[in-house]
């Protein structure tokens, strides 16, 4: 019976993590894109947005569970509520930078709006991704520092034998 612990496989570099995590989550991303445009034709954008949005943060958790950051298995509910969180401060990041675009330019152009959400969606992305191999699916350090700490020795005190007779 195969365990946990033959399960995991090694966690990948940086680089590869990095270019997993921009495949599988800008094949979400694409696929919700069509997913909420879909949606909204049969209910309000917003509500289709908050489905298509909570759906495919699910499903990427999933695939950077599995994939990307070489976990070996699913994503635990803790990993899927600090995903979660992660998503929403990106979409926080993107929010507030389209607000500031309004606020400094009385019309922008549809070029111009692209290249600020596009910029703020890389930069909330690489945020996102180092959150996540740093934080969310950071096993391997966490297993690391409790191996070293099994492997040290345990201090113990010299037990001396005791007398059992007193000389008088």
């Amino acid at each position: 019976m195969e365990t946990a612990q033959s399960r995991r496989q090694a966690a990948p570099g940086a680089f590869t993590a990095f270019a997993r995590f921009v495949l599988c989550g800008g094949g979400v991303g694409l696929a919700s894109s069509f997913a909420v445009a879909a949606l909204a034709s049969w209910v309000p954008w917003v509500l289709a947005n908050a489905l298509v949005t909570a759906v495919s943060t699910l499903l990427a958790t999933e695939l950077h569970a599995r994939f990307t950051f070489g976990a070996g298995g699913r994503a635990t509910w803790h990993q899927h509520v600090q995903s979660a969180g992660s998503a929403v401060a990106a979409y926080g990041v993107t929010c507030v930078a389209m607000l500031l675009l309004q606020q400094l330019v009385a019309a922008p152009g549809a070029v111009l709006t692209q290249v600020v959400y596009l910029s703020a969606s890389a930069l909330a992305g690489v945020a996102r991704f180092a959150v996540l191999r740093l934080v969310v699916f950071a096993r391997g350090r966490a297993q690391a520092s409790a191996g070293v700490r099994a492997a040290r020795p345990v201090p113990t005190t010299a037990v001396r034998p005791a007398k059992l007779c007193r000389a008088a």
